[in-house]
């Protein structure tokens, strides 16, 4: 029902700024969660950053204060800026709606942080 698309993954070095965005399609963006999920290679894929559809934020410890998660209701976006990257940072960037017992996916952008 939900189909998702995360672009603007890539390369940078320690310290640089990425800025991902997920576009939605398909239905009703703005009563959906919006989440962030990342995993690296071998590693479990964890929450990095939530918006709830009234628009409130959270953020792993990890990246409070680097990460800030915001939507867009009318182009159906989600973005993720992220400023002051670690190389612990790398991993696949995952876009996540959430709706009671709803969940899709989108297939994930690559984010390589490597000096």
């Amino acid at each position: 029902q939900v189909r998702l698309v995360e672009s603007g993954g890539g390369l940078v070095q320690p310290g640089g700024s990425l800025k991902l965005s997920c576009a939605a399609s398909g239905g009703a963006f703005s009563t959906y969660a919006i989440n962030w999920f990342r995993q690296a290679p071998g590693k479990q894929r964890e929450l990095v950053a939530l918006i709830s559809s009234g628009g409130n934020t959270n953020y792993a410890d990890s990246v409070k204060g680097r990460f800030t998660i915001s939507r867009d209701n009318m182009k159906t976006i989600v973005y993720l800026q992220m400023n002051s990257l670690k190389p612990e940072d790398a991993a696949v960037y995952y876009c996540n709606a959430a709706r009671q017992q709803e969940s899709y996916w989108g297939q994930g952008t690559q984010v390589t942080v490597s000096s």
